[in-house]
């Protein structure tokens, strides 16, 4: 079975949306899944500086396919796209974290 594409799995924040008053983790499902997505996308943003365009998108295609993979017994749950998001999130932090230890 082919995984979805991660962003078909977070709700979007249109690009002049106002930020919204959450504290995260959140206090319910949409609050943390709209604060799992905002660390996907910093942690990503880090790895756009340091990695070429061609191993940002091998290591993403990786960890995607890893993430879905490790959490597929929660597919029928709400819950899946926030674990996903935050399995992503973790790799990408373990791969900075990595490459700041080695001076990169």
């Amino acid at each position: 079975m082919r995984s979805l594409p991660l962003l078909m799995l977070i709700p979007l924040m249109p690009a002049n949306a106002e930020q919204p008053d959450i504290q995260c983790p959140g206090k319910n499902t949409i609050e943390m899944r709209w604060c799992a997505s905002k660390s996907l996308r910093e942690s990503d943003a880090a790895l756009e500086k340091k990695l070429s365009a061609e191993t940002l998108k091998q290591w993403k295609e990786a960890t995607q396919e890893a993430c879905t993979a490790a959490y597929r017994p929660y597919l029928q749950g709400t819950i899946y796209p926030q674990m996903v998001a935050g399995c992503n999130d973790r790799l990408n932090k373990a791969l900075l974290k990595e490459m700041e230890s080695l001076g990169n």
